[in-house]
């Protein structure tokens, strides 16, 4: 296939020619010590009509930014004053999403936006989708948050001009850029148990400088994660005992470094490079017996990007956007005798080694038709080349490479047209599409590459939003959007070591999502909610069947449901230094499977609330109080068979800042104040009572 890698760099070059070779960003960032309280003037002109994102961002309808805690956004503020460390703790302070961890041998943290799982919802850095094009089963505790100046999340409505497969919406992590002549940060975090014993630790550091004509800047963020403490509340089993949590360590690192020129004041070139390392461990079934626990770990989970990026300033009316890029994945799981992680000499054990490259682009095309007229065109592409091979047990042979090849494209329009000063229609539509040039698997009856039938797809997307202006404080809208998502290669083809079939022939997953906001700003009130509705067609699910007299599964477009439900979110300025806020979101889904009637929708809790409070008793000290609530989910044990009910929780944390000097700020802090013994997943609790203290400089 290097025949497509040239075509593919060839057209990206190309795609250059026209463009100034020393014009500027693909368009400016999220400032991470920019006023969080905003002239409200600007929350109502953000949310009728919406500013050209830049080559970072996404956009993002529907945000109050007035709020501390707004309703699609999360500042580098608020990360540290809570010391959210990772994305999954720091998605999930926002109304509408939630974090869940799969359990089983896995046990990874995921993100659910409105229901919508993170299949369905495109993670993206700086714009750029992070995809691993086998599973995308992407673990939201490997990101980590220091470095990153703003969280955007779309919910339900994603633009179709931001890119392909946002069925229940998108996340974006915006890196930070410096706005000085010289910046500097150093941070230094330790996590501690429920008996003060050393838990965890998080370093931070940071180095920018912006120039007239050119910026650069460079981070590195470790987070190494040693162990963590169960509940004091919890009962002891035969797999896990009270205190440390079995195999619950983990390391990850990252290097972000970033350069621009920027010869005026609309023009500008960025080189951006991110590379991530990662290894952890997965904690062992609290219920299983030991003789069924599986004994995973990943002593690699190493991701890299990257990509260039433009944005020139063709005519008064016109604006040109390209970007292009190389991502990799690199990832070792390995599976042991028992929990030394010694021996590999029993069938169950494996090593199972993929790597994966990605290169792709896309052009945008801003053109302002008239003062009220805007058109924005997009167009994506993307080509995924996963290669993986199994090393199995007892006797330790190694299957041959298999590879597999699929390209993804998108062609995408919009049109944001005023019907009035105060009334505005945006209008959208796309066609993405995938070619599956190769799909190779391995066949132990024979010890043989196989290949499976290849089929192309491809789905039409479509969107509407009206934005009302009802006064300069008061904003409401309504919108539409039918997305399709694209089953992954995992979905298709992976046999599950024996426990499946494959199913070349399987379709997008579609869901339709309307929406009805509004918001209001009493200046010390600020107020906003939306409800919503979404129907899901052609859902994927694993169908049990018999294939050759075994019992296996195979994925199917059989299932079909509806999510309905409401966010609240507000802020009082109770008193000059006092100010209390909070979210709640309610969300029922009904989902049908017509092979299973005890199916249940897992991994999202029908009541979710988060409450915090804001107070500076004195100039430099700052308290902040906070509590997440959640009510009831349901969870599967680790073969997805039965159901449960996890319970409710009610998780309170607190943390205290002192601002030392201009420069040095010291922080300390708890999270699950009352050590509640609960569990996202069935045989899987989370973190009991825990400790942080933190120094921050920043120059």
């Amino acid at each position: 296939m290097m025949h497509k890698k040239i075509i593919y760099m060839f057209v990206a070059c190309m795609s250059l020619l026209p463009l100034n070779p020393f014009s500027a960003a693909y368009g400016q960032e999220a400032d991470p010590s920019k006023d969080t309280t905003k002239d409200s003037s600007k929350d109502e002109k953000k949310d009728t009509k919406e500013k050209t994102p830049s080559s970072e961002e996404i956009t993002v309808y529907g945000q109050h930014s007035k709020m501390l805690v707004g309703n699609s956004v999360i500042s580098s503020k608020v990360m540290n004053d809570l010391n959210l460390n990772t994305l999954d703790d720091a998605a999930n302070i926002l109304p509408g999403v939630n974090v869940a961890t799969t359990g089983n041998s896995r046990n990874e943290r995921m993100l659910y936006v409105r229901g919508f799982s993170r299949l369905q919802v495109p993670l993206l850095l700086d714009g750029i989708r992070v995809y691993l094009p086998y599973d995308n089963r992407l673990d939201f505790g490997r990101f980590v948050t220091p470095d990153i100046a703003e969280i955007q999340i779309s919910k339900g409505y994603a633009s179709v001009i931001d890119g392909p497969d946002g069925m229940g919406g998108m996340i974006n992590l915006v890196t930070r850029k410096p706005k000085k002549p010289l910046e500097a940060e150093a941070r230094g975090n330790v996590n501690l148990g429920n008996g003060g014993g050393y838990n965890a630790f998080n370093s931070f550091g940071y180095l920018g400088t912006k120039q007239e004509k050119w910026y650069a800047q460079v981070s590195f963020d470790e987070n190494n994660v040693g162990h963590t403490d169960l509940s004091s509340k919890f009962t002891p089993t035969v797999s896990q005992g009270k205190g440390k949590r079995l195999l619950s360590g983990s390391e990850d690192w990252r290097i972000n470094t970033k350069i621009g020129i920027t010869p005026n004041d609309t023009d500008e070139y960025v080189l951006s490079y991110t590379r991530q390392e990662g290894k952890k461990n997965a904690p062992l079934s609290t219920i299983d017996p030991p003789s069924l626990q599986k004994i995973w770990n990943w002593p690699t989970w190493d991701i890299d990007s990257l990509s260039f990026m433009s944005n020139t300033q063709l005519t008064d009316s016109l604006i040109l956007k390209f970007r292009i890029y190389r991502n990799t994945f690199d990832n070792l799981l390995r599976s042991f005798d028992n929990i030394t992680q010694t021996t590999q000499s029993l069938k169950k054990a494996f090593n199972s080694h993929y790597y994966d490259v990605a290169y792709g682009g896309d052009v945008r095309l801003t053109w302002d038709v008239s003062s009220r007229d805007v058109m924005n065109f997009a167009f994506y592409g993307r080509l995924d080349e996963h290669n993986e091979h199994t090393q199995s047990f007892p006797g330790g042979y190694t299957q041959p490479n298999q590879e597999s090849i699929e390209e993804s494209y998108s062609i995408a329009a919009d049109n944001t047209y005023d019907l009035l000063p105060s009334l505005k229609l945006t209008v959208g539509g796309s066609y993405d599409w995938r070619i599956l040039d190769q799909a190779q698997g391995f066949s132990s009856d024979t010890n043989k590459i196989i290949s499976y039938p290849t089929r192309n797809r491809g789905a039409f997307n479509e969107q509407a939003r009206l934005a009302w202006t009802i006064d300069p404080k008061t904003n409401a809208y309504v919108s539409f959007s039918d997305r399709v998502r694209f089953p992954s290669l995992f979905e298709r083809f992976s046999t599950r070591f024996g426990g499946a079939v494959s199913n070349p022939g399987l379709k997008p997953e579609r869901a339709q999502n309307y929406e009805i906001g509004m918001s209001h700003n009493w200046d010390k009130v600020k107020v906003a909610g939306a409800v919503f509705y979404s129907h899901i067609e052609d859902a994927i699910v694993a169908i049990p069947m018999v294939y050759e007299g075994v019992s296996i599964t195979q994925n199917r477009n059989v299932s079909h449901g509806n999510y309905v439900g409401f966010e609240l979110s507000t802020e009082i300025d109770l008193l000059s230094n006092l100010l209390i806020g909070g979210n709640y979101t309610y969300i029922h889904r009904e989902m049908t499977d017509p092979t299973n009637a005890n199916f249940r929708p897992t991994d999202v809790p029908k009541n979710k609330a988060f409450v915090y409070a804001l107070w500076k008793p004195i100039k430099k000290l700052q308290i902040m109080p906070s509590v997440d609530i959640a009510s009831n989910r349901w969870t599967t044990d680790s073969y997805g068979i039965d159901y449960y009910k996890t319970g409710h929780y009610v998780n309170l944390a607190t943390s205290v800042m002192y601002q030392l000097t201009d420069q040095w700020q010291i922080s300390v802090g708890a999270k699950n104040l009352l050590d509640q013994n609960y569990q996202l997943a069935m045989g899987y609790p989370e973190m009991g009572r825990n400790f942080f203290i933190k120094a921050r400089f920043v120059y």
